[in-house]
């Protein structure tokens, strides 16, 4: 059954750069023409070089970026005439991972805390009460932080700490538990590995296909890695130049590639070893 299902979506920006406030320079069509199905439960890799639009299509799909044209249906509903009240309900279904760990957390916040702020914006679950982490209260909210620090293998401890304190592949498993906390059902991961080196990567790519078992969790997994992408994902579309050129299960698309795009991503990196 698809959770998702995109038709002929297309992101244009208008390409500035031009200096003195001169007129725009023309306009890039970073997501052209995109069709393709998430189905729930599955990891839809996306890869593709730097430019090819991969991390804009996940963006558009949570409305991060606002589409020029198309229509994005989320189980029956198009998020794309979706109102402020309702995308709002929907985001906690619907969350992102950021690939950049060291930019992607707020400096003066405590662990706690950033794990805890989609719980206090959103409010937490019925039963629960919405108090702030580090205010005490019944520790409702404060029990949820705890779950999420363990399920991303990170000590209690950790709650009471800044994100300078960490590593990079700690500061990524704090973004993935913040991601967890609404307990949505679609996850953008968008690069997640990227800024990590080789073995950090791969015991977050390990983490992430634990957690979709545990919790039932469906992926789009942006990546610039063939073999990642391989590794994790149940089918596998190549995008270039902002089009998907070839979507397929993945065993097929390493086997039978049938774009030549598709054949020099697989030629040009080595396998993984996770």
């Amino acid at each position: 059954m698809s959770l998702i299902e995109i038709r002929k979506l297309t992101k244009v920006f208008s390409e500035s750069g031009a200096p003195f406030g001169a007129k725009s320079r023309g306009e890039v069509r970073a997501v052209d023409d995109v069709s393709l199905e998430i189905k729930a439960g599955e990891t839809l890799g996306v890869v593709g070089e730097s430019g090819s639009g991969k991390s804009t299509l996940g963006r558009l799909i949570l409305r991060l970026v606002e589409a020029t044209s198309g229509t994005i249906q989320y189980q029956g509903r198009d998020l794309l005439k979706t109102g402020s009240a309702e995308m709002r309900r929907l985001r906690r279904d619907m969350q992102i991972i950021f690939q950049d760990p060291f930019a992607s957390l707020d400096p003066r916040y405590r662990v706690e805390d950033i794990i805890g702020e989609p719980l206090i914006i959103h409010g937490a679950p019925p039963g629960q009460e919405a108090t702030h982490p580090s205010e005490g209260g019944k520790g409702d909210v404060r029990g949820r932080v705890s779950e999420l620090l363990r399920a991303v293998g990170l000590d209690e401890s950790a709650r009471r700490r800044y994100p300078h304190e960490f590593s990079g592949g700690q500061r990524q498993r704090i973004g993935i538990a913040r991601a967890l906390a609404l307990k949505p059902k679609f996850i953008v991961c968008d690069e997640p590995v990227s800024a990590l080196d080789v073995s950090v990567g791969a015991q977050i790519v390990n983490l992430l296909a634990q957690l979709q078992r545990e919790f039932g969790l469906t992926y789009l997994f942006i990546s610039h890695s063939m073999p990642v992408v391989r590794y994790l994902s149940t089918r596998i579309a190549v995008m270039y130049r902002g089009k998907i050129v070839e979507i397929d299960d993945t065993e097929r698309i390493v086997e039978r590639p049938a774009h030549p795009y598709t054949r020099s991503l697989l030629s040009a990196t080595p396998e993984l070893m996770i």
